[in-house]
C-alpha cells in the first residue's frame, strides 16, 4: 500500500499535481492545509485557513450532530496525516473520523464530543500535510498515521522505516528512527476512529540512541483506556505542516511546567521560534497563555495536544489572537474529566506565510 502511494505521489508530481523538487532536499512538504472552523457550513475565516494552492476551504455539515466534512481544494489524497484541536471552554475534544479523495478534493470528516460521548460542534482547528524527499538537520520531521490496527500512512525526514508495538489497551509505542535521539522538538497527536468517542494524546517521551520514540495513549468518552486509530507528527524547527522558510513565521513550545504561574520560558529544547524570539507561557486563570513573540502573520493555525499518563485531555479554550507580530495563544485549557486541571501540553503555532 505504502509504495503504491509513493507511486502516486510521483505521477501527480509528473502531472503537475504536487510540486516538483528542484533537489533531493525540496520535497517536504508536497501539500499541506488549514483551517479554523467556526461555524459547520460554510467557508473558515479568511484569516485562519492556508493552502498549499490556490483554493479556499469549506466545511459543510454531514450525518449526525457535530459531524462536520471539511474540504481541501485540490489536494490528492496520499499517505498524509490530519490533526485537529477542539477550541471551546467546555470539557469537550474533536477527532478525525477518517478521510477521503472525491477528484479534485481532499475531504476530511471531524466529529466533536462532550466528555462522556455525547456527540456535539464546536470550533476546531484543522491541519493536514503530507511530505516526501528528505531534509537536512537539524531540521527534522516524521509523522504515522495508525488505523488501530496497522500503520496506514508514515513519513521519517531521514529516511528510517517508522514501526509501531503495541502495549497494554489504549497505549502504543512509536519509534521514529534516525531522528533525533534526544527530547527536542514538537509532537501533536489526535485521535482517529470512525465509530466512537475517542482522543488521544502523548502518554510519555522518552527517546533513544534509535531516534525519537513516543508513548501514545487513547481513552473512551470518560476515562477508560481505548485501542483505537490515532495520527502522530513530530517536528523539529519545522512548522505543522512541513514546511520551513516558508512559512518564515512558526513556533512551538512545551509547557514543561504548568503549576508555574509564570511568565517563564520552556527549555529551548522544546520551544522554538523561527524568527529567534521568545517563547512564554503563564497563568491565565483557568487558562494557560502561551506567547509566540514575533511570528504573528495571517493566516494562521494553532494545534494543541496534552501530554502526561492519565485520562486529562487538553485543547483551545477560545480563538487565539495577533497582535505587533505576536501570536498569543491565551486559553489553552485542559480538564480531567470536567473539572479544570493543570497539564503539560504540545502548543504549536503556524503561518502560512
Amino acid at each position: 500500500m505504502k509504495t503504491i502511494l509513493r507511486l502516486l505521489v510521483t505521477l501527480m508530481t509528473v502531472a503537475g499535481l504536487v510540486p516538483a523538487a528542484t533537489s533531493a532536499l525540496a520535497a517536504v512538504p508536497n501539500m499541506w492545509g488549514f483551517a479554523y472552523v467556526d461555524v459547520a457550513m460554510g467557508p473558515p475565516p479568511p484569516a485562519h485557513q492556508g493552502l498549499w494552492t490556490a483554493g479556499s476551504v469549506s466545511s459543510s455539515p454531514v450525518g449526525p450532530t457535530g459531524l462536520v466534512e471539511v474540504r481541501f481544494p485540490n489536494t490528492p489524497l496520499l499517505d498524509g496525516v490530519a490533526h485537529v484541536t477542539a477550541v471551546t471552554p467546555a470539557p469537550a475534544w474533536c477527532q478525525v473520523r477518517g478521510w477521503t479523495f472525491v477528484a479534485p478534493d481532499l475531504k476530511v470528516l471531524v466529529q466533536c464530543y462532550k466528555f462522556g460521548g455525547a456527540p456535539v460542534f464546536v470550533p476546531f482547528t484543522i491541519a493536514y500535510e503530507q511530505s516526501s524527499g528528505l531534509v537536512s538537520p537539524p531540521r527534522a520531521l516524521g509523522y504515522v498515521y495508525y488505523d488501530g490496527s496497522s500503520v496506514v500512512s508514515s513519513y521519517n525526514s531521514n529516511a528510517g522505516l517508522n514501526s509501531v508495538s503495541v502495549g497494554p489497551p489504549g497505549v502504543w509505542t512509536v519509534t521514529l528512527p534516525g531522528l533525533p535521539t534526544t527530547p527536542t522538538g514538537d509532537l501533536q497527536v489526535t485521535a482517529v476512529d470512525p465509530a466512537q468517542p475517542a482522543r488521544c494524546k502523548v502518554g510519555n517521551w522518552a527517546p533513544t540512541a534509535a531516534g525519537q520514540v513516543v508513548e501514545v495513549r487513547c481513552y473512551d468518552a470518560t476515562t477508560n483506556p481505548l485501542n483505537t486509530g490515532w495520527t502522530l507528527s513530530y517536528t523539529r524547527q519545522r512548522a505543522i505542516t512541513g514546511g520551513a522558510n516558508p512559512p518564515k513565521y512558526f513556533a512551538y513550545t512545551m509547557d514543561e511546567s504548568p503549576t508555574t504561574a509564570g511568565p517563564y520560558p520552556p527549555s529551548p529544547a522544546w520551544s522554538y521560534n523561527n524568527v529567534g524570539g521568545p517563547n512564554t507561557v503563564q497563568d491565565a486563570l483557568p487558562y494557560r497563555a502561551v506567547t509566540f513573540t514575533g511570528v504573528g502573520q495571517l493566516p494562521d493555525d494553532v494545534q494543541v495536544t496534552g501530554f502526561g499518563p492519565g485520562p486529562q485531555y487538553c485543547h483551545l479554550g477560545g480563538l487565539w489572537t495577533v497582535s505587533s507580530l505576536n501570536a498569543y495563544v491565551d486559553k489553552v485549557v485542559c480538564f480531567n474529566g470536567t473539572a479544570f486541571v493543570k497539564q503539560r501540553t504540545f502548543v504549536t503555532y503556524t503561518s502560512a506565510s
